[in-house]
Parts: C-alpha cells; sequence; structure tokens
C-alpha cells in the first residue's frame, strides 16, 4: 500500500513538474502581455423552463446547455441559431422575449418562466423572465428559449 501512494505521490509531483515547464514556455518572448485574453472567452449557459411565477420555487419542465465557443454544442436543439441570437443581442435577452406580431394569446394566468444561466464571452450571465401562460413562450420571437 506504501509504494503505490509513494508512486502516486511521485507520478503527481512529475506531472505538476511537466505543467509547470509547459507553461513557462522557452522564456520572456513566448509571455503573453498583461491582460490577454484566450482565442475563445468562455460562453456556455444553462437554459431551463420552468412552471410558475418563480424559477427558484417552480417545476422544472426543460432544461438544456448551451456551449457557443469555440463552436455551438450543448443539449440545444438548435445551438447554431441560439448562438447566433446571443451575438446579436448581447447580453439584453428582453428583445428574445418579446412576441411576434401576428400571434394573439389568451389573457389566462397560468406563468412559464424561462431562464438563462452561466457565461457569456466571459461574464456572468443571470437572466430570467416569466411570460403569463405557455402560448406567450411559444410565440416568442426567440430560439434561446424554445426548448
Amino acid at each position: 500500500m506504501r509504494s503505490i501512494t509513494r508512486s502516486l505521490g511521485l507520478a503527481s509531483g512529475a506531472m505538476a513538474l511537466t505543467a509547470l515547464t509547459a507553461l513557462a514556455g522557452t522564456g520572456a518572448a513566448d509571455a503573453a502581455p498583461s491582460g490577454a485574453q484566450s482565442m475563445y472567452a468562455p460562453s456556455a449557459l444553462v437554459v431551463s423552463v420552468t412552471a410558475g411565477p418563480d424559477a427558484a420555487r417552480g417545476t422544472v419542465l426543460r432544461a438544456v446547455t448551451l456551449v457557443c465557443a469555440p463552436r455551438p454544442g450543448g443539449t440545444h436543439p438548435a445551438p447554431a441559431a441560439a448562438c447566433s441570437e446571443l451575438k446579436a443581442n448581447g447580453p439584453a435577452l428582453d428583445a428574445l422575449t418579446a412576441p411576434r406580431a401576428n400571434v394573439r394569446c389568451t389573457r389566462e394566468w397560468d406563468p412559464v418562466t424561462v431562464t438563462a444561466d452561466g457565461v457569456w464571452q466571459g461574464r456572468r450571465l443571470s437572466y430570467t423572465y416569466t411570460f403569463a401562460n405557455p402560448c406567450g413562450l411559444h410565440a416568442s420571437t426567440g430560439v434561446l428559449f424554445g426548448i
């Protein structure tokens, strides 16, 4: 048992040394300038639809993941279209919940709440919007919440 533990300790130390050596590069000429960003800013969200006026207390009906960098992916049914909408609207997602002009919904109160939580282009994003009923959600212009 001691030899296994000791071997694991040595292997961990060797991997850490290798990682530090790789990070060090060949010297100051390879160093990135201070404040430089990576090639792709992180962009990953969890998008959900919840029954009720409060996402924290309601019943989650559907939830998907959406990754936009380096390429669209995740469990969202239309990741490329959803990422395009995010790029066009930035963190101001109210435009994606606006109703289409030619759709009419009843005035019943059966609230459905949508959320988008995660990171968009390296910054924290937390968005919540409550529709009066499911028709309002289905009549919205955006693809992001059409899960």
